[in-house]
């Protein structure tokens, strides 16, 4: 007899001790958030290489802040999808103990997970390239510069840049804890943080709509939307 994998997922996931979730930017797809990695993302139409760079932000100030704009104000139009709110009772009813994340919109605190760690930083606060002091979003978006003279900046991670080291930690040390992690939504392209998924000795479930490539090294693979899939096992775990 063959067990359906969101069976199989929603099994796993109904009895794991301690459940860590690994999201990436197809995760928020859904909600209308560009993704840039899938068939379907702003890769074929912006090569990031050459704007999401220290060198676009030193040197090209305006393709690196009219790329960054463009994002913010899209993002004042987008909220969190039923997947995202899944997840945030999940975690009020001490089923899911940990989110690492590689997304930058913050749409999983907006949905009320408090457990998150953004491995990619945040889009959703700004400081001076210069010298590190705090900005603010209207001054971003207006090109208004730091008193320093510098020029602002969201809060994360360039290509090139290094990842904040606590949520790197923290995340690393929660997945190690884990008796069950669930990636949705990933690529897994981007290192290190495709690493993050086999820090764990325990099961180890993938959800993602195209083909990464690492399902060999996922014991449960689900190919589809994330939304209509998580739905599905929730409605299976509650």
């Amino acid at each position: 007899m063959v067990i359906s994998p969101v069976y199989e997922a929603a099994d796993k996931i109904k009895f794991a001790k301690h459940l860590v979730v690994v999201t990436g930017a197809g995760f928020s797809v859904e909600s209308g958030v560009p993704d840039f990695r899938s068939s379907r993302g702003w890769w074929r139409q912006i090569d990031p290489v050459t704007v999401a760079t220290v060198d676009a932000l030193e040197f090209n100030y305006n393709l690196f802040h009219g790329f960054y704009s463009t994002r913010i104000v899209q993002l004042k139009t987008v909220s969190p999808h039923l997947g995202h709110h899944i997840l945030a009772q999940w975690e009020k009813d001490g089923r899911l103990q940990h989110i690492a994340t590689q997304n930058v919109d913050g749409l999983h605190q907006q949905a009320g997970n408090k457990q998150v760690q953004e491995l990619h930083g945040t889009i959703r606060s700004y400081r001076c390239h210069q010298c590190g002091r705090k900005g603010q979003q209207e001054f971003f978006l207006s090109k208004t510069q730091c008193a320093c003279g510098g020029n602002l900046r969201p809060n994360l991670v360039l290509f090139g840049e290094s990842f904040p080291s606590r949520a790197w930690e923290i995340s690393a040390q929660a997945i190690r804890n884990a008796d069950v992690v669930l990636v949705m939504g990933t690529s897994l392209q981007v290192a290190p943080a495709n690493q993050l998924p086999f820090l764990t000795s325990g099961t180890r479930i993938l959800i993602n709509q195209d083909s990464t490539g690492w399902e060999h090294q996922f014991d449960i693979v689900i190919q589809g939307k994330v939304v209509e899939t998580l739905k599905a096992i929730n409605q299976l775990v509650s």
